[in-house]
Protein backbone atom coordinates (compact mmCIF):
# COMPACT_ATOMS: atom_id res chain seq x y z
CA UNK A 1 0.00 0.00 0.00
CA UNK A 2 1.54 3.29 -1.17
CA UNK A 3 1.18 5.96 1.51
CA UNK A 4 0.69 9.65 0.90
CA UNK A 5 4.16 10.49 2.25
CA UNK A 6 5.77 8.24 -0.38
CA UNK A 7 6.57 5.24 1.78
CA UNK A 8 4.93 1.83 1.49
CA UNK A 9 3.12 -0.38 3.98
CA UNK A 10 3.46 -4.06 3.10
CA UNK A 11 0.78 -6.54 4.08
CA UNK A 12 -1.49 -4.00 5.70
CA UNK A 13 -4.50 -5.38 7.55
CA UNK A 14 -7.85 -3.72 8.24
CA UNK A 15 -9.97 -4.79 11.18
CA UNK A 16 -13.70 -4.32 10.61
CA UNK A 17 -17.15 -5.41 11.69
CA UNK A 18 -20.41 -5.71 9.81
CA UNK A 19 -23.95 -5.93 11.14
CA UNK A 20 -27.17 -6.93 9.44
CA UNK A 21 -27.58 -8.19 5.90
CA UNK A 22 -27.29 -6.71 2.43
CA UNK A 23 -30.57 -6.27 0.60
CA UNK A 24 -31.06 -7.96 -2.75
CA UNK A 25 -30.41 -4.63 -4.47
CA UNK A 26 -27.38 -3.95 -2.21
CA UNK A 27 -28.81 -0.50 -1.52
CA UNK A 28 -29.05 -0.52 2.28
CA UNK A 29 -25.42 0.08 3.25
CA UNK A 30 -24.46 2.37 6.14
CA UNK A 31 -20.74 3.06 6.71
CA UNK A 32 -19.86 4.27 10.20
CA UNK A 33 -16.56 6.04 10.89
CA UNK A 34 -15.16 5.99 14.41
CA UNK A 35 -13.23 8.72 16.22
CA UNK A 36 -9.68 8.79 17.62
CA UNK A 37 -9.60 6.02 20.24
CA UNK A 38 -12.76 4.11 19.37
CA UNK A 39 -13.00 0.79 17.51
CA UNK A 40 -14.99 -0.95 14.77
CA UNK A 41 -17.91 -1.73 17.11
CA UNK A 42 -20.33 1.22 17.09
CA UNK A 43 -22.74 -0.75 19.27
CA UNK A 44 -20.21 -0.18 22.08
CA UNK A 45 -19.54 3.56 21.74
CA UNK A 46 -22.76 4.76 20.04
CA UNK A 47 -25.30 2.62 21.93
CA UNK A 48 -27.97 5.32 21.76
CA UNK A 49 -27.80 5.30 17.95
CA UNK A 50 -27.24 1.59 17.37
CA UNK A 51 -29.77 -1.22 17.64
CA UNK A 52 -33.24 -2.34 16.53
CA UNK A 53 -35.54 0.62 16.03
CA UNK A 54 -32.69 3.12 16.30
CA UNK A 55 -30.92 5.20 13.65
CA UNK A 56 -28.32 2.49 12.97
CA UNK A 57 -30.70 -0.45 12.82
CA UNK A 58 -29.02 -3.78 11.90
CA UNK A 59 -32.43 -5.29 11.20
CA UNK A 60 -32.91 -2.86 8.31
CA UNK A 61 -29.40 -1.99 7.16
CA UNK A 62 -26.04 -3.55 6.36
CA UNK A 63 -23.72 -1.59 8.64
CA UNK A 64 -19.96 -1.48 8.14
CA UNK A 65 -17.37 0.01 10.48
CA UNK A 66 -13.61 -0.26 9.84
CA UNK A 67 -10.90 0.25 12.42
CA UNK A 68 -8.77 3.10 11.11
CA UNK A 69 -5.27 2.29 9.88
CA UNK A 70 -2.75 2.84 12.69
CA UNK A 71 -5.20 1.97 15.45
CA UNK A 72 -4.71 -0.93 17.84
CA UNK A 73 -8.12 -2.56 17.41
CA UNK A 74 -7.35 -4.92 14.53
CA UNK A 75 -5.65 -2.80 11.88
CA UNK A 76 -1.93 -2.51 11.12
CA UNK A 77 -0.26 -0.27 13.70
CA UNK A 78 3.07 0.47 15.35
CA UNK A 79 2.99 -2.86 17.23
CA UNK A 80 2.49 -4.84 14.02
CA UNK A 81 5.40 -6.80 12.55
CA UNK A 82 7.56 -4.94 10.06
CA UNK A 83 8.28 -7.47 7.27
CA UNK A 84 11.69 -5.89 6.67
CA UNK A 85 12.93 -6.39 10.24
CA UNK A 86 10.63 -9.21 11.45
CA UNK A 87 10.08 -7.14 14.59
CA UNK A 88 7.47 -4.59 15.63
CA UNK A 89 7.56 -1.27 13.78
CA UNK A 90 7.75 0.71 17.02
CA UNK A 91 8.87 4.29 16.48
CA UNK A 92 9.66 3.47 12.81
CA UNK A 93 5.98 3.09 11.95
CA UNK A 94 5.37 5.37 8.95
CA UNK A 95 3.29 8.52 8.98
CA UNK A 96 -0.34 7.70 8.25
CA UNK A 97 -2.66 10.43 6.96
CA UNK A 98 -6.43 10.68 6.81
CA UNK A 99 -6.22 9.98 3.08
CA UNK A 100 -4.28 6.79 3.76
CA UNK A 101 -7.05 5.69 6.13
CA UNK A 102 -9.63 6.28 3.42
CA UNK A 103 -7.49 4.39 0.91
CA UNK A 104 -7.53 1.44 3.31
CA UNK A 105 -11.32 1.74 3.54
CA UNK A 106 -11.48 1.59 -0.25
CA UNK A 107 -9.66 -1.77 -0.17
CA UNK A 108 -12.31 -2.99 2.27
CA UNK A 109 -15.09 -1.58 0.11
CA UNK A 110 -13.83 -3.59 -2.85
CA UNK A 111 -13.38 -6.68 -0.67
CA UNK A 112 -17.04 -6.43 0.37
CA UNK A 113 -18.05 -5.68 -3.24
CA UNK A 114 -19.97 -2.54 -2.32
CA UNK A 115 -20.56 -0.25 -5.28
CA UNK A 116 -22.73 2.25 -3.44
CA UNK A 117 -23.29 3.47 0.11
CA UNK A 118 -26.69 4.80 1.12
CA UNK A 119 -25.51 6.67 4.21
CA UNK A 120 -22.19 7.55 5.83
CA UNK A 121 -21.87 8.94 9.34
CA UNK A 122 -18.90 9.95 11.50
CA UNK A 123 -17.91 12.46 14.15
CA UNK A 124 -14.65 14.25 14.91
CA UNK A 125 -11.80 12.26 13.29
CA UNK A 126 -14.45 9.94 11.85
CA UNK A 127 -16.04 12.93 10.16
CA UNK A 128 -12.68 13.91 8.71
CA UNK A 129 -12.41 10.48 7.06
CA UNK A 130 -15.96 10.61 5.73
CA UNK A 131 -15.43 14.05 4.18
CA UNK A 132 -12.17 12.92 2.61
CA UNK A 133 -13.86 9.88 1.06
CA UNK A 134 -16.79 11.96 -0.18
CA UNK A 135 -14.30 14.22 -1.97
CA UNK A 136 -12.21 11.33 -3.34
CA UNK A 137 -15.25 9.44 -4.68
CA UNK A 138 -18.23 11.81 -5.00
CA UNK A 139 -20.53 9.19 -6.52
CA UNK A 140 -20.14 6.67 -3.70
CA UNK A 141 -22.45 8.14 -1.04
CA UNK A 142 -26.11 9.11 -1.38
CA UNK A 143 -26.26 10.97 1.94
CA UNK A 144 -23.77 11.69 4.70
CA UNK A 145 -23.78 13.10 8.23
CA UNK A 146 -20.65 14.62 9.75
CA UNK A 147 -20.57 15.75 13.37
CA UNK A 148 -18.19 18.08 15.23
CA UNK A 149 -15.55 17.95 12.49
CA UNK A 150 -13.76 20.16 9.99
CA UNK A 151 -12.25 20.49 6.52
CA UNK A 152 -8.73 21.12 7.81
CA UNK A 153 -7.39 20.50 11.27
CA UNK A 154 -6.89 23.82 12.99
CA UNK A 155 -3.74 25.25 14.60
CA UNK A 156 -5.69 25.05 17.88
CA UNK A 157 -6.40 21.35 17.40
CA UNK A 158 -2.84 20.62 16.35
CA UNK A 159 -1.57 22.45 19.43
CA UNK A 160 -3.71 20.27 21.68
CA UNK A 161 -2.38 17.16 19.93
CA UNK A 162 1.22 18.33 20.24
CA UNK A 163 0.75 19.04 23.96
CA UNK A 164 -0.45 15.46 24.36
CA UNK A 165 2.49 14.07 22.39
CA UNK A 166 4.89 16.13 24.50
CA UNK A 167 3.36 14.58 27.62
CA UNK A 168 3.83 11.10 26.14
CA UNK A 169 7.37 11.65 24.94
CA UNK A 170 8.72 12.80 28.32
CA UNK A 171 7.81 9.41 29.75
CA UNK A 172 11.25 7.70 29.97
CA UNK A 173 9.72 4.24 29.50
CA UNK A 174 8.41 5.08 26.01
CA UNK A 175 10.05 2.92 23.32
CA UNK A 176 11.44 0.55 25.96
CA UNK A 177 10.58 -3.06 26.74
CA UNK A 178 9.26 -2.08 30.17
CA UNK A 179 5.88 -3.39 31.20
CA UNK A 180 3.25 -0.71 30.47
CA UNK A 181 5.83 1.34 28.56
CA UNK A 182 4.60 4.88 28.02
CA UNK A 183 1.57 4.41 30.28
CA UNK A 184 2.24 7.45 32.47
CA UNK A 185 2.68 9.65 29.41
CA UNK A 186 -0.50 8.33 27.82
CA UNK A 187 -2.47 8.99 31.01
CA UNK A 188 -1.19 12.57 31.11
CA UNK A 189 -2.01 13.02 27.42
CA UNK A 190 -5.57 11.86 28.00
CA UNK A 191 -5.95 14.33 30.86
CA UNK A 192 -4.91 17.12 28.48
CA UNK A 193 -7.33 15.85 25.84
CA UNK A 194 -10.27 15.83 28.27
CA UNK A 195 -9.94 19.61 28.65
CA UNK A 196 -10.62 19.95 24.93
CA UNK A 197 -13.36 17.33 24.78
CA UNK A 198 -15.37 18.99 27.54
CA UNK A 199 -15.41 22.64 28.73
CA UNK A 200 -15.74 24.92 31.73
CA UNK A 201 -19.48 24.31 32.04
CA UNK A 202 -19.14 20.52 31.97
CA UNK A 203 -16.65 20.45 34.82
CA UNK A 204 -18.62 23.02 36.80
CA UNK A 205 -21.79 20.93 36.55
CA UNK A 206 -20.24 17.51 37.19
CA UNK A 207 -17.08 17.95 39.27
CA UNK A 208 -18.13 20.58 41.83
CA UNK A 209 -17.10 19.78 45.42
CA UNK A 210 -19.86 18.73 47.83
CA UNK A 211 -18.42 20.81 50.68
CA UNK A 212 -16.38 23.99 51.04
CA UNK A 213 -13.79 22.35 53.28
CA UNK A 214 -11.88 20.39 50.63
CA UNK A 215 -8.13 21.04 50.63
CA UNK A 216 -6.90 18.21 48.40
CA UNK A 217 -8.09 15.25 46.32
CA UNK A 218 -10.52 17.44 44.40
CA UNK A 219 -13.17 15.71 42.31
CA UNK A 220 -11.97 17.27 39.08
CA UNK A 221 -8.38 16.20 39.81
CA UNK A 222 -9.32 12.59 40.51
CA UNK A 223 -11.56 12.64 37.44
CA UNK A 224 -8.55 13.53 35.27
CA UNK A 225 -6.55 10.69 36.82
CA UNK A 226 -9.44 8.28 36.30
CA UNK A 227 -9.82 9.21 32.62
CA UNK A 228 -6.07 8.84 32.06
CA UNK A 229 -5.95 5.37 33.58
CA UNK A 230 -9.12 4.35 31.77
CA UNK A 231 -7.46 5.00 28.41
CA UNK A 232 -4.24 3.26 29.48
CA UNK A 233 -6.30 0.15 30.24
CA UNK A 234 -7.72 -0.06 26.72
CA UNK A 235 -5.40 1.68 24.24
CA UNK A 236 -1.83 1.57 22.93
CA UNK A 237 0.39 4.60 23.38
CA UNK A 238 2.12 4.24 19.98
CA UNK A 239 -1.24 4.12 18.22
CA UNK A 240 -2.18 7.30 20.06
CA UNK A 241 0.93 9.02 18.70
CA UNK A 242 0.25 7.76 15.16
CA UNK A 243 -3.41 8.71 15.10
CA UNK A 244 -2.91 12.17 16.57
CA UNK A 245 -0.35 12.92 13.86
CA UNK A 246 -2.79 11.60 11.26
CA UNK A 247 -5.44 14.01 12.55
CA UNK A 248 -2.98 16.88 12.22
CA UNK A 249 -2.52 15.95 8.54
CA UNK A 250 -6.19 16.47 7.70
CA UNK A 251 -6.59 19.02 4.91
CA UNK A 252 -9.19 18.44 2.21
CA UNK A 253 -7.68 21.20 0.09
CA UNK A 254 -4.17 19.72 -0.12
CA UNK A 255 -3.34 19.21 -3.80
CA UNK A 256 -6.89 20.11 -4.84
CA UNK A 257 -6.70 23.86 -5.25
CA UNK A 258 -7.95 24.67 -1.76
CA UNK A 259 -10.67 23.70 0.70
CA UNK A 260 -13.51 25.46 -1.11
CA UNK A 261 -12.77 23.63 -4.37
CA UNK A 262 -12.53 20.29 -2.54
CA UNK A 263 -15.82 20.69 -0.68
CA UNK A 264 -17.60 21.68 -3.88
CA UNK A 265 -16.83 18.19 -5.25
CA UNK A 266 -19.10 16.53 -2.66
CA UNK A 267 -22.38 15.57 -4.31
CA UNK A 268 -24.02 13.71 -1.41
CA UNK A 269 -26.76 15.42 0.54
CA UNK A 270 -24.88 16.37 3.68
CA UNK A 271 -26.01 16.99 7.23
CA UNK A 272 -23.42 18.96 9.17
CA UNK A 273 -23.94 18.93 12.94
CA UNK A 274 -22.07 21.28 15.26
CA UNK A 275 -22.19 21.66 19.04
CA UNK A 276 -22.41 25.14 20.51
CA UNK A 277 -20.11 24.36 23.44
CA UNK A 278 -17.42 22.56 21.40
CA UNK A 279 -14.10 24.32 22.04
CA UNK A 280 -12.02 21.82 20.03
CA UNK A 281 -14.03 21.88 16.78
CA UNK A 282 -15.96 25.17 17.15
CA UNK A 283 -19.14 25.65 15.17
CA UNK A 284 -17.44 28.06 12.77
CA UNK A 285 -15.71 25.02 11.30
CA UNK A 286 -18.98 23.20 10.66
CA UNK A 287 -20.52 26.37 9.21
CA UNK A 288 -17.71 26.57 6.66
CA UNK A 289 -18.38 22.97 5.64
CA UNK A 290 -22.07 23.67 5.09
CA UNK A 291 -21.28 26.89 3.23
CA UNK A 292 -19.22 25.19 0.52
CA UNK A 293 -20.74 21.69 0.20
CA UNK A 294 -23.37 22.15 -2.53
CA UNK A 295 -26.18 20.16 -0.87
CA UNK A 296 -25.49 20.74 2.82
CA UNK A 297 -27.63 21.60 5.81
CA UNK A 298 -26.16 22.91 9.07
CA UNK A 299 -27.72 22.07 12.43
CA UNK A 300 -26.37 23.11 15.83
CA UNK A 301 -26.98 21.23 19.06
CA UNK A 302 -27.11 22.68 22.56
CA UNK A 303 -25.08 20.48 24.88
CA UNK A 304 -23.08 21.14 28.02
CA UNK A 305 -20.77 18.24 27.09
CA UNK A 306 -18.72 20.16 24.54
CA UNK A 307 -17.04 18.16 21.79
CA UNK A 308 -18.08 14.89 23.45
CA UNK A 309 -21.69 15.85 22.79
CA UNK A 310 -21.48 13.95 19.48
CA UNK A 311 -21.08 10.77 21.55
CA UNK A 312 -23.84 11.63 24.03
CA UNK A 313 -26.73 13.59 22.48
CA UNK A 314 -28.35 10.55 20.88
CA UNK A 315 -31.93 11.78 20.69
CA UNK A 316 -31.10 15.03 18.93
CA UNK A 317 -28.64 13.40 16.53
CA UNK A 318 -31.21 10.75 15.61
CA UNK A 319 -33.92 13.35 15.03
CA UNK A 320 -31.71 15.38 12.72
CA UNK A 321 -30.09 12.48 10.85
CA UNK A 322 -33.13 10.27 10.23
CA UNK A 323 -34.43 12.21 7.18
CA UNK A 324 -30.97 12.01 5.58
CA UNK A 325 -30.77 8.28 6.20
CA UNK A 326 -34.28 7.82 4.78
CA UNK A 327 -33.47 9.98 1.78
CA UNK A 328 -36.47 12.21 2.41
CA UNK A 329 -34.67 15.45 3.24
CA UNK A 330 -34.98 18.55 1.08
CA UNK A 331 -32.13 21.04 1.41
CA UNK A 332 -33.42 24.48 2.34
CA UNK A 333 -31.73 26.93 -0.06
CA UNK A 334 -32.93 29.90 2.00
CA UNK A 335 -30.95 28.60 4.97
CA UNK A 336 -27.93 28.39 2.68
CA UNK A 337 -28.37 32.03 1.79
CA UNK A 338 -28.60 33.02 5.45
CA UNK A 339 -25.43 31.05 6.10
CA UNK A 340 -23.62 33.14 3.50
CA UNK A 341 -24.83 36.26 5.25
CA UNK A 342 -23.58 34.92 8.59
CA UNK A 343 -20.20 34.20 7.01
CA UNK A 344 -19.79 37.90 6.26
CA UNK A 345 -20.00 38.54 10.01
CA UNK A 346 -17.59 35.80 10.99
CA UNK A 347 -20.30 33.27 11.93
CA UNK A 348 -21.46 35.12 15.02
CA UNK A 349 -22.86 32.13 16.92
CA UNK A 350 -23.84 32.18 20.56
CA UNK A 351 -21.02 32.17 23.12
CA UNK A 352 -20.79 29.36 25.63
CA UNK A 353 -22.32 31.54 28.38
CA UNK A 354 -25.61 31.49 26.48
CA UNK A 355 -25.95 27.73 26.91
CA UNK A 356 -28.47 26.04 29.18
CA UNK A 357 -26.94 25.59 32.60
CA UNK A 358 -25.50 29.09 32.86
CA UNK A 359 -28.08 29.96 35.51
CA UNK A 360 -26.43 27.40 37.81
CA UNK A 361 -23.62 29.87 38.37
Amino acid sequence: MKLENGSELTGAQIGYQTYGALSDKRDNVIWVFHALTANAAPDEWWPGLFGPGKLLDPERYFIVCANMLGSCYGSTNAHSINPETQGPYGKDFPLITIRDMVKANQYLQRHLDLKHIQFGIGGSMGGQQLLEWAVMDPDLFNNICVLATNAKHSPWGIAFNEAQRMAIEVDPTLYTDAENAGAAGLAAARAVAMLSYRNYRTYHNTQQEDTDGTLTHFKSATYQQYQGQKLVNRFEVLSYLSLSRAMDSHNLGRGRGGIKQALEKITAKTLVIGIHSDVLFPVEEQAKLALHIPQAQLELIDSTYGHDGFLIEFAEISRLAQPFLDGTVAIDKKRKYRLREQAKNGFGFRPIDALPGTERL
